[in-house]
């Protein structure tokens, strides 16, 4: 896995645990650091993480089905 791959994965990470701090916590990671919720940097790490997401479903076609 590389390039693009290990980016996804590096965001797929950071927005995991993310909502692993929002859901033990009520504390958003992202949201605290780039300015809240509504800041622009903070919708831009969201629609990356969410882009991720998406990227991901081509790790499926990786896998050796049997």
């Amino acid at each position: 896995m590389r390039g693009l791959g290990s980016i996804a994965l590096v965001l797929l990470i950071v927005g995991g645990l993310n909502w692993l701090l929002v859901g033990l916590f009520q504390w958003d990671l992202v949201a605290s650091i780039f300015g809240g919720q509504d800041s622009a940097l903070s919708r831009i790490i969201y629609s990356l993480v969410g882009i991720a997401a998406l990227y991901a479903f081509t790790f499926f076609a990786k896998f050796d089905h049997e």
